[in-house]
């Protein structure tokens, strides 16, 4: 395969950004013989743009991506975001599921955050690399954990029952809260986990004899401020297996088999990958939603 400097150098020889990152998802196709469809995020090269996060209008590229696809084959989801609207996110993977049932995998060749992590969980396995990561899953608000103002208030309370004294303390913190501001959070906690533990069961964790206790254990490692301490910590393979998720390591999926100048499956991963990245470099894409054949929506944000 081209590495990445080989293949900014073809970049830069005229090449089309658009041939180089079609030709390895044809490639990828070929590999698994089901369908492929990138959902990448520009959110790294064009960073603190809203649109690069999962919003409802991602929607339009999903429908225009699996127009034409032979839904019997299944679906590969390449997943690079850094997450994004709760519910522009379950109405997503509603639809993923509606058209291709329980039959999809999500692999991440680098990173998907939040409600990225939350749409590798709806699928029936993560096809992750030693580089790879997936991360936190408690709700937001305003950049806010809603779990870690949840865990605030309760430690509030129980330092003013056992010491009265400190109410002015906790007031002057507690009293930056709009009202309503707590039932939202825990409202927003609720949903999310309650839906994320769906979709385990239905799942990932179907044919699993102790769904139930995996589900939670996942959940608890990836809900819980007090375990994953902050929003943005990156969530590796090894920790990722030891929670509860089930994952094809990248580095074992059809190892050896050359088609074309990939000289295997994780080659292939890696080039499509850092073809995408090179767009978001050299061009004024914020994201792209693409499948094997080409078809696309290219999203563009042009910064001043």
């Amino acid at each position: 395969m081209p590495n990445w400097g080989e293949l900014l150098q073809r970049i830069n020889n005229g090449n089309p950004l658009d041939v180089e990152r079609r030709k390895y998802l044809k490639i990828l196709n070929e590999y698994t013989g089901r369908n492929v469809i990138a959902y990448y995020s520009g959110f790294l090269q064009k960073p603190g743009i809203a649109a690069a996060g999962i919003n409802d209008n991602d929607k339009n590229g999903f429908m225009q991506a699996i127009c034409g696809l032979d839904k019997t084959k299944g679906l590969d989801l390449i997943l690079h975001t850094p997450g994004g609207e709760i519910a522009a996110t379950e109405s997503i993977v509603n639809y993923l599921k509606s058209i291709f049932g329980n039959n999809i995998r999500a692999i991440i060749p680098q990173i998907a955050m939040s409600a990225g992590t939350m749409i590798a969980l709806s699928c029936k396995e993560l096809i992750m690399g030693k580089q790879s990561n997936i991360g936190a899953i408690d709700p937001q608000f305003n950049g806010i954990s809603c779990d870690a103002v949840l865990e605030e208030f309760d430690q509030a309370c129980a330092d003013i029952k056992k010491d009265p004294s400190k109410i002015p303390l906790w007031q002057v913190i507690i009293g930056k809260y709009h009202p309503t501001f707590l039932g939202d959070c825990k409202k927003a906690k609720d949903w999310s986990e309650k839906m994320v533990e769906t979709w385990l069961k239905e799942n990932m964790l179907l044919k699993s004899h102790h769904k139930n206790e995996i589900a939670k254990n996942i959940i608890d490692n990836l809900a819980r401020h007090a375990e994953t301490k902050t929003h943005s910590r990156h969530i590796h393979i090894n920790e990722c297996k030891k929670i509860g998720i089930k994952i094809l390591p990248l580095e074992e999926v059809m190892k050896n088999k050359q088609i074309g100048d990939c000289k295997d499956f994780q080659d292939c991963v890696l080039t499509v990958h850092h073809s995408y990245m090179h767009t978001f470099s050299n061009s004024a894409a914020i994201k792209i939603i693409e499948n094997h054949n080409g078809s696309a929506i290219i999203n563009n944000s042009f910064i001043k």
